[in-house]
This record gives C-alpha cells, sequence and structure tokens, in this order.
C-alpha cells in the first residue's frame, strides 16, 4: 500500500494524458484471513471478536486490488481527487475466518453526476468458487459545488445512541484497512486537501453502524448507504434505526454523515 500511495503522488508529474473511460482489466487475488488483524479491525469499528466475518471486512481485504486499478496508468482519475459518496453490501452467506477468500475487483459504470462524473469500483468474493459477497463502491470525479448533505425539513430522527469519536479513529482505522488518505490521518494533511480538519473514513462509518446492529444482522442480507457531509475528528456522533433504516447525524446540528437501509435476503 506504501508503494501505491507513492505511485499516486508522483502520478501527476509523469506526462501524458489520462484517458476517457474506464479500463476493461480485473484484479484478482486468493487471501487467507489474519485472525490477529481481524481481531484489530473489530475493536477499530465496534464489533465482537468473532471467528465470522463482518461485512465490512472483505471491503478492506478488496481494498488494495481497488487501490491497484485506480493507480494503473490507463485509470482516469487519481484516487486522491476522488469522493466516496455510496457503497452496497451483499452478504449472500455468512463468511467464517477459516475460509480462504478468491477475491477480483474491477470498475464499472462511468456515468454523469450532477457535481461531476461518478464510477462504480466492483468487488466479489469467493469461497470454492461459489460467490458469497459482493461490494459496490460508488466515487465521484467532483468538477463543481454544491449540493447535499443538509438537514431534511422534519429534522434528524430520535437517536438510539450517541458516540463520541476520538481524534485518532482516522488513524487507527487507516492501520487496519490500508486507506491511509491523508484526509483522515491528521487536521494538517487534511487542510492541506480542502477539508476543514481530518475526517472519520466512510467506511469505520458503515462499520460503526452495522456493529451497533451486530446482534440482530441475518446470516444473509444488504445493506446500502449514501454517504453525506463528512465527519470530522474528533467528534460526537448521533445514531438511529428505525424499521430497516439507518442514519448517522451530527449530534449538535442535525445535519446526516450517513443514511442507509437495510433488507432482508440479497439475490444469488
Amino acid at each position: 500500500m506504501k508503494r501505491l500511495y507513492a505511485r499516486i503522488a508522483l502520478a501527476p508529474l509523469r506526462p501524458g494524458r489520462r484517458p476517457r473511460e474506464l479500463p476493461d482489466r480485473e484484479l484478482t487475488r486468493s487471501v487467507q484471513v489474519d485472525r490477529s488483524h481481524l481481531a484489530a479491525y473489530d475493536r477499530v469499528c465496534g464489533f465482537r471478536l468473532r471467528d465470522e466475518l463482518p461485512a465490512t471486512y472483505p471491503h478492506v481485504l478488496a481494498f488494495p486490488l481497488a487501490m491497484e486499478l485506480m493507480a494503473g496508468g490507463p485509470f482516469p482519475f487519481s484516487p486522491l481527487g476522488l469522493v466516496h459518496i455510496a457503497n452496497r453490501i451483499e452478504q449472500l452467506r455468512t463468511l467464517r475466518a477459516d475460509e480462504r477468500l478468491d477475491l477480483r475487483v474491477h470498475a464499472a459504470d462511468l456515468v454523469p453526476h450532477p457535481r461531476g462524473t461518478q464510477f462504480d469500483i466492483v468487488a466479489e468474493a469467493a469461497v470454492d468458487g461459489e460467490v458469497a459477497w459482493r461490494d459496490r463502491s460508488t466515487y465521484l470525479r467532483r468538477e463543481s459545488s454544491g449540493g447535499g448533505g443538509e438537514r431534511g425539513p422534519g429534522g434528524p430522527p430520535a437517536p438510539n445512541a450517541i458516540w463520541t469519536v476520538p481524534g485518532d479513529t482516522g488513524r487507527r482505522y487507516a492501520r487496519v484497512s490500508g486507506d491511509a488518505n491523508p484526509i483522515h490521518l491528521h487536521p494538517l494533511t487534511a487542510k492541506a486537501l480542502g477539508q476543514p480538519g481530518a475526517i472519520a473514513h466512510g467506511m469505520w462509518t458503515k462499520a460503526r453502524c452495522l456493529a451497533a446492529l451486530e446482534a440482530s444482522l441475518p446470516d444473509a442480507y444488504a445493506v446500502d448507504v449514501r454517504f453525506k457531509r463528512p465527519l470530522r475528528l474528533p467528534g460526537r456522533a448521533a445514531f438511529s434505526f428505525r424499521d430497516g433504516s439507518f442514519a448517522v447525524h451530527d449530534a449538535r446540528s442535525g445535519r446526516p454523515h450517513l443514511t442507509g437501509t437495510l433488507s432482508g435476503t440479497p439475490r444469488r
């Protein structure tokens, strides 16, 4: 991952234009879960220490492939200029730490967005040839400002819990996820990239929501989220869950950080 970030940082210095289309390329790897790494991830995100994988954990395992794909020469955008705006995970069955996962990652669906251009990074995890998990992350290459993230006319729902999010959450999640984007690590590096301060990873926030619901999650389900306004670090966030929908809002202003839905057994 360090080599990939170095390649990304140096990419603007290399001559030549970026392509205008997504590469027709699929990257694969086979991984065996490291239980000590899984335990560290569980602690950072609030999950119980178990042999079963949280639905968000394979995203971390596939992340190096996603970064390698986006850091490659034939990719139209630099990863450092992208905004993660949505994520959908389908867990077709519970995955265990003793299972070898065959991962594959590709890019898809380059389309216009009101604020620029968006595309998806699609990942799958298979066990013994059968797909058991899918992930689709939607990224925005922002080309204009405006839109989204404001509090709705009725205000946020009543919270089920208030979370105190420490200032080192971004650094702790970066160590277990490999996502060392500077906007998450320190206020100074975040400000250098246009943020008011360090912000939490969107996938940490999603994982923290699933950890709060862990005791009631089925073996197979789909979970969709939209990432709204950044969660600044340190911060206080209000978590709410009602009838299959959940959200994270700023505990003071009520502005949304994340909205999501849980649905039943996904299609095979």
